[in-house]
């Protein structure tokens, strides 16, 4: 039985793109590689746009409200479920180097791929259509990051 509808999952990638705005900001100071540096600066300014992908994927949705005794107290709880998770802290960069930090970022889109298909077990089949397209989104990140990796070699 399904715990989580499309709405939900949707709340869960807009405070995904939020921290990962705060990661790829954070990257692009740590990074000493200009294209990197770059790249990390896209990145952030594409979480922004995601999470406004994302608000207009809620307009679209079937709306399951929760009950709440005081309101925001739903989007508090979500929220601290994300923040929560390590694959969504903002700092976890290990080291200084350019390639230390395309590791982390790659990672962490990896890591954010494999917790949306993960939640395919716990939203409805007919949602399953939301969480394909945020995996894709992630997927396309995922692919530069490597590519800018691969070209460092």
């Amino acid at each position: 039985m399904p715990i989580f509808s499309a709405q939900d999952v949707i709340q869960f990638a807009i405070r995904i793109e939020e921290n990962g705005e705060r990661f790829y900001r954070n990257a692009e100071r740590v990074a000493k590689d200009e294209h990197a540096k770059q790249l990390f600066k896209r990145l952030a300014d594409e979480e922004i746009a995601h999470r406004a992908l994302f608000q207009k994927m809620i307009e679209v949705t079937s709306l399951e409200s929760e009950t709440e005794d005081y309101e925001g107290e739903y989007m508090a709880h979500l929220r601290g479920h994300i923040d929560g998770r390590a694959v969504f802290e903002t700092d976890a960069i290990a080291g200084d180097d350019t390639r230390s930090v395309l590791e982390a970022a790659m990672q962490r889109e990896l890591n954010a791929m494999l917790y949306y298909d993960e939640l395919k077990k716990f939203v409805p089949e007919k949602d399953h259509k939301v969480l394909d397209d945020i995996v894709d989104e992630e997927r396309r990140h995922f692919a530069e990051l490597s590519s800018i990796k691969r070209d460092m070699r």
